[in-house]
């Protein structure tokens, strides 16, 4: 929400490439920023549709190539219509993975600088987590991604983890430093790979 520019900083500043983001307007951070949600939003229209949402002028090549990209083009020409396929009310006509993998390839096609995924893996089964996480690993490729999880499948590629423990960063570094200082990460680590994850 602060990134996104809904709320303003109470305390402290936010710097976008070295500019505070205050004097910035909200069309050009939302411009640069791409975000992929748990629950994200379909439009009314096709899949195609649906990812030219991320840049408008886009091709049905340029789709494509964002789709093979993301090894996710057998799974969207699959669909009854392949790319034309209508995705029906909020994406009713999808499932949960390839609603995802949609939102995946209209932040991938708009190209952001910095990409904001918030628990965008966390409410699919563990086939889907696995093509999801693959698609991931493009997605975040040369781009500042800040990336909330709580499966911890998500971020064991992060250059940099922060842990927060009611809202404060109890714990920073990589997946591996993390797992050697035993700390809160760690033992969640653990928890969840007993969980079978």
């Amino acid at each position: 929400n602060l990134l996104a520019k809904f709320y303003l900083p109470q305390s402290g500043r936010i710097l976008l490439d070295g500019q505070h983001l205050q004097h910035l307007t909200g069309e050009s951070v939302h411009r640069q920023m791409g975000l992929v949600l748990q629950q994200n939003y379909l439009f009314q229209g096709t899949v195609a549709d649906n990812i030219r949402f991320g840049r408008p002028a886009a091709s049905d090549a340029e789709i494509i190539e964002v789709c093979r990209q993301l090894d996710c083009l057998d799974l969207m020409l699959a669909l009854p219509q392949g790319l034309q396929t209508p995705v029906g009310e909020r994406g009713a006509r999808l499932s949960l993975g390839q609603r995802q993998m949609v939102c995946f390839a209209r932040a991938l096609i708009a190209d952001p600088r910095l990409l904001i995924l918030d628990e965008a893996t966390s409410s699919v089964d563990s086939q889907t987590e696995h093509r999801l996480q693959q698609a991931l690993r493009v997605l975040v490729q040369g781009r500042t991604s800040f990336v909330v999880a709580h499966r911890l499948s998500t971020v064991r590629q992060a250059d940099l983890v922060l842990v927060l423990d009611h809202g404060r960063i109890v714990e920073r570094g990589t997946h591996a430093g993390l797992l050697r200082q035993r700390g809160v990460y760690a033992k969640l680590y653990e928890r969840f790979a007993q969980a079978g994850g």
